[in-house]
């Protein structure tokens, strides 16, 4: 398989190092927090009386005592393992590995073999569900990855994202099935704004998803490392194989940040599950997507009531299929067309009212009142906010249009107490 190369492999890896932080893939707490834990880690597994077994067990007893958790991406789980058993034998887990066509090393070992019971026996509706997603999405992943000449088998990198959720959002707020930060996204050409999150677009996502893989493999040239580095930043991993002096993901394992370390195990359960699932008697879900889906280009501004009412595409099935689209409109102008998608078997109803589409309720649906709420609400960039004396935390949410509890949330504040010039990192209108 070809693998795409760019001349600027090395100026991206010092950018990498540098940005990773700076473009929001962590906020500044976490940052501290990663590279605590590398610190940390680094020194306990130096003492050997601290085996991978006794570290990983104290874990398994708190998740095998609380099973009862809603799991919708790896996050769901702090990336640390239930230690679960199967009647599969390990030789067959290690067969099945090693007949999947994948240009990608599939390692088998007890880490990897929890996430395969996980994904593959743990949650068949769920998985159910995805599989019946990946019928719809997978293609346009694949034809994607042939673009960009990358492994197909990272289609399974949006499993242990999201679930193929297009509207998730991460604790640490990265949006959509491919979960990218603000800054990241960004970066890789997303639109942000007001009206737009081009991180909840399926086709979008997925393209700046390969464009970021493609930069990390050029930086690390090993898939495994590469797709590490799509969770923690190139940074990171940069930094794990200093410590370390290995370059091999299971070498610098104990050295990544706590949270990355069960990416690449997961990366191969939830693959092993995609190609399996049959054997473990799971139903794909039918989903409520259309077959096929005709694409126009908008170069006005347009209300997904509009479209609805006229040509009797349901609101619902457009909100489907244009995420993105954060408030129900798509913000054409003259300079830019935007994209709406609807089912096939509507095309002749919208072409028959395409002209005055845009006329319709518009004084209402899109009067300049309803069009300066939504600009006003921001487009979900952070602002770093510097405390001055007399602020409260109360003053600076209702200033920035979020709550309380917000605030504690992306600063990581346990209690109401701020201090004159700390930072806090604020999301006007509480959207990320």
């Amino acid at each position: 398989m070809r693998v795409t190369g760019h001349c600027f492999a090395v100026a991206i890896a010092a950018f990498f190092s540098l940005e990773a932080y700076s473009q929001d893939y962590f906020d500044v707490p976490e940052i501290v927090s990663s590279i605590d834990s590398l610190q940390d880690t680094a020194e306990a597994f130096a003492d050997s009386s601290l085996s991978k077994t006794r570290v990983d067990s104290l874990l398994l007893e708190y998740y095998g005592k609380n099973r009862n958790f809603e799991f919708t991406s790896l996050s769901d789980l702090d990336t640390t393992i239930v230690r679960y058993t199967s009647s599969v034998p390990d030789s067959v887990f290690v067969q099945r590995l090693s007949d999947i066509k994948s240009f990608i090393p599939l390692t088998f070992n007890d880490v990897v073999k929890n996430y395969i019971i996980l994904y593959s026996e743990k949650m068949p509706e769920k998985m159910g569900r995805v599989i019946g997603l990946g019928n719809y999405f997978f293609p346009i992943f694949q034809e994607t990855f042939n673009r960009y000449g990358i492994p197909e088998e990272l289609r399974a990198m949006a499993v242990i994202e999201s679930m193929l959720k297009y509207d998730a959002v991460s604790r640490v707020g990265a949006k959509g099935m491919w979960q990218f930060m603000y800054g990241t996204a960004k970066l890789y050409g997303l639109t942000i704004n007001s009206f737009v999150d081009e991180r909840l677009d399926p086709v979008k996502s997925v393209e700046a998803a390969a464009k970021y893989l493609s930069d990390s493999y050029a930086i690390f040239g090993d898939w495994q490392l590469a797709i590490a580095s799509y969770n923690c930043g190139p940074g990171n991993v940069n930094k794990a194989m200093k410590r370390s002096g290995k370059h091999d993901i299971w070498d610098i394992y104990y050295y990544l940040p706590r949270e990355t370390r069960g990416y690449v195990p997961a990366f191969t359960g939830a693959l092993y599950a995609l190609n399996y699932y049959r054997e473990y008697g799971i139903e794909p879900e039918r989903v409520d997507l259309p077959a096929q889906v005709d694409t126009f280009h908008v170069n006005k501004m347009l209300h997904f009531k509009q479209v609805s009412e006229l040509t009797g595409v349901p609101i619902e099935t457009l909100k489907l299929l244009n995420p993105q689209y954060t408030h129900d409109i798509i913000p054409g102008s003259p300079k830019e067309k935007w994209v709406l998608r609807i089912p096939a078997h509507y095309t002749g109803d919208y072409v028959a009212v395409e002209d005055s589409l845009h006329l319709y309720k518009a004084d209402t649906l899109l009067s300049p009142v309803v069009i300066k709420k939504i600009k006003d609400g921001g487009d979900g960039q952070r602002i770093a906010y510097k405390v001055k004396s007399g602020d409260t935390l109360g003053g600076i949410a209702k200033r920035y249009g979020c709550t309380v509890k917000q605030i504690q949330t992306w600063n990581h504040l346990k209690g109401t107490t701020i201090r004159i010039g700390q930072t806090l990192s604020i999301y006007r209108g509480g959207r990320r």
